[in-house]
This record gives structure tokens, sequence and C-alpha cells, in this order.
């Protein structure tokens, strides 16, 4: 999934506090929207489309 000739950039939330607990965003993969949490840098990437996403911050702000 990392976009071509390069690799994803995540960033955490602002929110977290740099306590290393939160869920970080990669959002440098045209029309996708990947989602990991920084506990576990090396585990499962769950990857939303924009509307999803969109949504989902609607909802959580």
């Amino acid at each position: 999934m990392p976009p071509a000739g390069g690799t994803r950039r995540w960033r955490a939330s602002t929110f977290s506090g740099g306590n290393n607990e939160c869920v970080e965003v990669a959002a440098n993969i045209p029309g996708l929207i990947p989602v990991r949490d920084s506990k576990r840098p090396t585990g499962p990437v769950i990857a939303f489309g924009p509307r999803a996403w969109n949504a989902f911050i609607t909802h959580v702000s």
C-alpha cells in the first residue's frame, strides 16, 4: 500500500500529547487513508476511503 517510489508518512494526533498511545494516519496515499495503532507500528493497518474517513472524523469530533 505505500505510494509508488516512496513510503508511508505516519502522523499521530495532536491530542495524543506525544505519549505514543493513539492512532496514526498516513496521508500521502491518494484515495486511501491508512490508520494504525501507534503501539503496534508493524501491526495491521486499516484503510478508509475518503468518504468513510470524513464520516468517521465528523462523528468523533
